[in-house]
């Protein structure tokens, strides 16, 4: 048994759910929040037996677009908030790359429904 932990960006919960039903994949949302950009997410939990792994994976990643970059200032980004204020001329906008989702996968000793 393996379980998936997949952080997916907010606009694509919809789709990553949408996919995860068709394919029979039950899945358990949870709001959540983080990364340097403080951006909202949606945390996918989705319990699969190993030999379906793979089509899982496949069925989130076919949900969820290529990363894509956004304008933003590196210096920040990076959390270098001090060295950039102490340095304004290392503020230089840059882009910020996003990724659409970040998945981790689990070993699961047991799984137990109550």
């Amino acid at each position: 048994m393996k379980m998936i932990v997949a952080v997916v960006r907010d606009e694509l919960a919809h789709s990553v759910t949408e996919a995860l039903n068709r394919k029979g994949f039950g899945a358990t949302k949870l709001a959540s929040t983080g990364g340097f950009l403080k951006a909202g997410n949606t945390t996918f939990l989705v319990g699969v037996p190993a030999a379906q792994l793979d089509e899982a994976l496949e069925t989130i990643r076919a949900a969820c677009p290529a990363q894509r970059s956004i304008p933003g200032d590196l210096t920040f980004a990076e959390g270098a908030l001090k060295s950039a204020a102490a340095s304004p001329e290392k503020q230089a906008p840059g882009a910020i790359s996003l990724s659409s989702a970040t998945v981790f996968v689990l070993d699961v000793e047991k799984m137990v429904k109550v």
